[in-house]
């Protein structure tokens, strides 16, 4: 098993084992889904995981301690990779589909009709 796939399975596992209260809870799966697709971007975060004595939850309480009543989808994710691999840090982007209610996927699109948002220009 490569190292990818013991991370994805360790997420995997711990997530099954996740105990908080309703803010870890609210984003446990969500934090592990993201870090199963990061891990699945690079080996050597995949190997932080694995090689972590930490666990997914945590990473989730460390998160949500201190948040108040709201986060960004952002931050959360931010600060999960940085849990496993300090100093790391993600790049997020969203592209617009002005062209979504008449079908067709971002492929389709002509150039002229996107629009791509760096989410970091707004920290």
């Amino acid at each position: 098993m490569n190292i990818t796939d013991q991370a994805i399975q360790k997420l995997e596992e711990e997530l099954k084992n996740v105990k908080g209260d309703q803010k870890v809870n609210a984003v446990k799966s969500h934090v592990a889904e993201n870090l199963t697709y990061f891990s699945k971007q690079d080996a050597e975060f995949a190997q932080a995981i694995v090689q972590s004595e930490k666990t997914l939850g945590d990473c989730c309480a460390e998160i949500m301690k201190g948040c108040g009543n709201a986060i960004s989808d952002l931050e959360v994710y931010r600060k999960a990779v940085q849990f496993y691999f300090p100093g790391s840090d993600i790049k997020m982007h969203m592209t617009i589909n002005k062209c979504a209610s008449v079908g067709g996927d971002d492929s389709q699109l002509v150039e002229d009709s996107k629009i791509t948002i760096d989410l970091t220009d707004f920290l």
